[in-house]
């Protein structure tokens, strides 16, 4: 790896050190473009955005993913993309993230090459444990409650986010079925990160929503210092 790279991926790495606000996206939700939610949203303090989208052809989940990719930057926010290594590297993404059944995290990264981070959801302590072995950046744990964006996950409560807690020494964001209402108790259970989609995505007011969000993690992780 050249200096050039390395420092790049030094510096995703202290981004995501940093980050507690993770926002994942479509690339047209609600028939919007994304940035019409993203923007708002990142000034509202979100610190990491992921582009999930399922159904576009590449082209153009590459094409909006290189429009967030300059929106993210300009915030100082980093751009993974769901799934594809190939789209994350063709609009010049900071990094790219994997479920479980989707690519082994290991070919991904094999894929990326060791500049970009790569994130991986888990659903239970033997995938974290795993996922702790391999060479991810990021864990993914949830869903703390039930979501429609997981219909076929079954909720994991807070027990898995207080194992996680104790035994996860890489960076985690709590995710599923959380907003600005239930964010204090994930909080509680050790989460310093969460992610959200519907708490951000559906809100009428994206930057508001945001700011809800970053302020009862403030609020509780300022309780539990005491």
């Amino acid at each position: 790896m050249d200096s050039v790279s390395y420092r790049a991926g030094a510096e995703r790495r202290e981004r995501l050190e940093r980050a507690r606000l993770y926002l994942v996206i479509e690339s047209a939700p609600g028939g919007r473009p994304a940035g019409e939610v993203v923007e708002p949203a990142l000034e509202g303090g979100v610190d990491v955005v992921q582009l999930r989208e399922k159904r576009a052809p590449a082209e153009e989940i590459a094409a909006v993913g290189s429009d967030l990719v300059r929106l993210c930057h300009r915030h100082g926010a980093l751009l993974v993309v769901n799934d594809r290594p190939d789209i994350a590297l063709a609009c010049g993404a900071d990094g790219v993230h994997v479920g479980q059944e989707d690519e082994d995290p290991e070919a991904a990264r094999a894929h990326v090459g060791s500049e970009l981070l790569l994130g991986v959801s888990t659903h239970t302590p033997g995938q974290i444990e795993a996922a702790e072995r391999s060479s991810a950046d990021y864990l993914g744990v949830g869903p703390v409650h039930a979501t429609a964006t997981k219909p076929d996950v079954p909720a994991v409560g807070l027990e898995l986010v207080r194992h996680a807690a104790v035994h996860a020494g890489k960076p985690f964001f709590a995710i599923g079925g959380i907003d600005a209402t239930n964010a204090g108790e994930v909080a509680h259970a050790g989460a310093r990160r969460i992610a959200v989609v519907r708490a951000i995505r559906d809100a009428p007011d994206p930057r508001q929503a945001a700011e809800a969000l970053s302020a009862a993690l403030r609020r509780a992780h300022a309780l539990a210092a005491r």
